[in-house]
This record gives C-alpha cells, structure tokens and sequence, in this order.
C-alpha cells in the first residue's frame, strides 16, 4: 500500500485509476502526477472524454460492437456482406479483425465466452440474441473467431450445437492462431490468414 498524500481529490484519482485492470497503485500515482502538471484546461477535457463514456457510448442493437448511435457503423454499411457473421469475443476482437483488411461482412459480439468457473453461461453473453438474430437474417455462414482457449472452444461448440438445425455453414478460423492464443494479441497477417483458410467448424471435432 503507497502512502497516500494529504489531499482527498488526489487520493480518490490514484484509487479511481488503480481500480482499472493491469493498472496497479505505483502507475495510477504516476498517471495522476503527470496530470498535475498539466494546465487545468487540458485537465477538464481530460475528464469530460470519460463522462462522455458513459452520457454518449452506445452498443448496436445488432452485433453489439460499441457505438454512437444505435446502429454501429459496420452494420450500417451496405457494402458490407450480410451473408457471413463473424462472433468474437470482444470489441478488441472486432478491432483487430478490421486491421486485417481482409473480412467484409457483419459482426456480432458476445461480450464475453462460457466459463462456470466464473459463473458465466450461454444466457450472461450474447448467445440469444446471436441464435434470434440468424433466425431472422439468414445469412449464409457463420465464423467463430473465438480465442482458442478452452473457454473458447467449449463456447464455439454450444453454438455449433444451438445451430444444428439449420441450413447454415459454421466455419472457424484456422490454426495459424496459437492454441491458447487470444485474437485481440495475435498479430494482423497471421489472423488475416486464419480467416482466409477458415475451415469448416466440424473438421475441429474430435468425434463426428
């Protein structure tokens, strides 16, 4: 524990800042110190960009990606495919895809993967509205881009499992991605590669 200094609005930031992930006591205190040295002015519109965050942050009301309205960009493109969904995980996850340059169709994100070791199943991600939402549109062929961790895996199979009963293809992305890899650190040309060689999802199975 840092010995706090004598000023309540200085502490509370430190704290604030050291509550987010991977940011521990030491760094929040730098953070915060090299605020302080910055003239008020920039300190507010440092400020106002997060109150923004939370006044003015939308989610799509289709793939879920973060938005400022409530149809994200991607999903408004009509020159993007409605043909192929691809699911990840995150919006890291949609962000590393589109640096590829090398997917053009519609997203849909989960907000997270099954884990009962931390209590999270199908219902607390976005699997329902992904099951209702291919439903309705129809597309063509589904990607999982899941991480390749066991989580991701056991995830890929419910829906594989949910989508059995329709006429759909369900491809995934090709091992060129690490086993235990997550997608949002994997490097642009060897996920952009994974996508171009996805591969049908049964072919991952070890039982037909």
């Amino acid at each position: 524990m840092i010995h706090q200094i004598s000023s309540s609005p200085f502490n509370n930031a430190v704290e604030k800042l050291a509550s987010l992930p991977g940011i521990g006591n030491k760094t929040a205190l730098r953070l915060v110190l090299q605020l302080l040295n910055r003239d008020a002015a920039e300190i507010e519109e440092f400020g106002q960009a997060f109150l923004d965050l939370s006044h003015q942050i939308q989610y799509c009301n289709s793939c879920f990606n973060i938005s400022d309205s409530m149809t994200c960009t991607l999903c408004a493109n009509n020159s993007r495919s409605n043909d192929v969904i691809c699911v990840v995980e995150n919006v890291l996850d949609v962000i590393a895809i589109e640096k590829t340059n090398q997917f053009q169709g519609k997203f849909h994100v989960l907000g997270g993967i099954i884990s009962p070791m931390e209590g999270v199943g199908p219902r607390d991600i976005k699997i329902p509205q992904l099951i209702e939402r291919i439903s309705t549109n129809k597309p063509k062929e589904i990607i999982m881009a899941l991480s390749t961790t066991m989580e991701g895996d056991a995830t890929n199979f419910y829906i594989y499992k949910k989508l059995a009963h329709l006429d759909i293809e369900v491809t995934t992305i090709a091992r060129g991605v690490g086993i235990g890899d997550e997608i949002e650190y994997t490097d642009e040309l060897t996920l952009g590669r994974s996508l171009l060689n996805r591969i049908p999802f049964q072919n991952t199975l070890s039982f037909k």
